[in-house]
């Protein structure tokens, strides 16, 4: 449970840098930004993979590219739920689901499954190998 919180407020950190980089997301405030984070998470539990799997033949024939096109319908769907969350046309959609999965990744990166801040430190060996 208590990962779940640790990555929700991660989401939630990754929603307000990607609105302060000025992609065409605008945050009112932090509980805006917040909720968000939740109707997004939700939404990306339920239906994302309902959405891969019907469009799974574009997926194959874009490389994989079509995913960020859902991500973005997704951000635009969430920009319809919340307000105070506002995204600014597709291509702002597109680019924001872009960051945010970047940041959120990036930070998640850090967290294990327990909610623990963790990291893995190499220390090279005497024969010159890392471990």
């Amino acid at each position: 449970m208590r990962g779940l919180l640790v990555r929700w407020l991660l989401l939630t950190i990754a929603i307000i840098l990607t609105s302060y980089l000025g992609v065409g997301i605008h945050v009112r405030s932090f509980f805006s930004a917040f909720f968000a984070a939740m109707v997004l998470g939700m939404l990306n539990a339920l239906f994302r993979p309902i959405l891969l799997l019907v469009t799974l033949p574009i997926n194959i024939l874009t490389l994989g590219l079509f995913t960020f096109v859902i991500n973005a319908i997704l951000l635009l769907m969430v920009s319809g739920v919340v307000s105070g969350f506002y995204v600014h046309g597709f291509f702002a959609a597109v680019l924001g689901s872009l960051v945010i999965s970047f940041v959120s990744w990036l930070l998640s990166s850090f967290v294990t499954d327990r909610g623990h801040i963790g990291y893995v430190e190499l220390r090279r060996s005497k024969r010159g190998i890392w471990e």
